[in-house]
């Protein structure tokens, strides 16, 4: 698959909540600009507007004011048809509920996101690379109540990357994980995305997880702060991807 060029630049973004009580500014004048095969980790307290960030990022809601720029595109800018396309085909998404679902195996919950596409049969092969990829090749058959938490959560990542998208958004990936499984699937995550050259975005509470991002953003008084103090990622082993 070609991957097109460009990057992820967000310009003075501002987020606004109209509720009984008044207005709620959540973001003031976010900046941000990620290059493809960059890794950015977002943190920050509770209530800080973490997740609206990453939902506009995703195209799954919409900024009060400022630009968001996708591979120099402006997905704000596109009619609801576009902007759904371009969402499937450039951005993909990891949540903390895995979201898989239940009635599917694996391999169907990993092409689910083609069908939209080309279609499903096409990408099967690719998914069964990256599913081997992540341990889980003798897993392909399997629901997944058959699956365990650390599991089903690197069937999302393949999920996620399927299509190989430019820009991966992850939420609490690893926050419904015990520490050992939440390491493996953030260094897998952190992997392949950039095997695939794409622009990783991951909100998250974990130090740990937030620690081995090349680069890490904090959100203060609705605003990104550069921290210098994140750790470079440490690539994954083989014998990591057991759980």
């Amino acid at each position: 698959m070609t991957k097109p060029p460009g990057k992820l630049v967000v310009s003075e973004l501002c987020k606004t909540f109209e509720g009984a009580g008044g207005s709620l500014d959540i973001l003031k004048g976010v900046d941000l600009q990620i290059e493809r095969g960059e890794a950015v980790a977002v943190t920050g307290p509770s209530g800080s507007g973490k997740s609206t960030l990453l939902y506009i990022l995703g195209t799954l809601d919409t900024p009060t004011s400022g630009t968001v720029k996708i591979l120099d595109r402006d997905p704000f800018q596109l009619s609801e048809k576009e902007v759904a396309w371009f969402r499937s085909e450039a951005i993909g998404f990891i949540f903390q509920d895995h979201h898989l679902l239940p009635q599917l195996t694996v391999l169907e919950n990993v092409v689910l996101p083609m069908l939209a596409g080309t279609g499903a049969a096409d990408h099967v092969g690719r998914a069964k690379s990256l599913l081997e990829r992540v341990g889980l090749s003798e897993r392909l058959d399997h629901r997944p109540a058959k699956l365990s938490g650390g599991e089903r959560q690197r069937v999302a990542v393949c999920r996620a990357l399927i299509n190989e998208p430019a820009l991966v958004l992850a939420d609490e990936p690893t926050g419904n994980l015990d520490q050992e499984t939440a390491r493996i699937v953030g260094k897998l995550l952190l992997e392949i995305a950039s095997e695939q050259n794409a622009m990783l975005v991951c909100v998250t509470h974990s130090r740990e997880l937030a620690d081995s991002f090349p680069r890490e953003l904090r959100l203060r008084d609705g605003r990104l702060v550069e921290d210098t103090g994140a750790a470079p990622a440490t690539p994954v082993t083989s014998d990591d991807a057991s759980v």
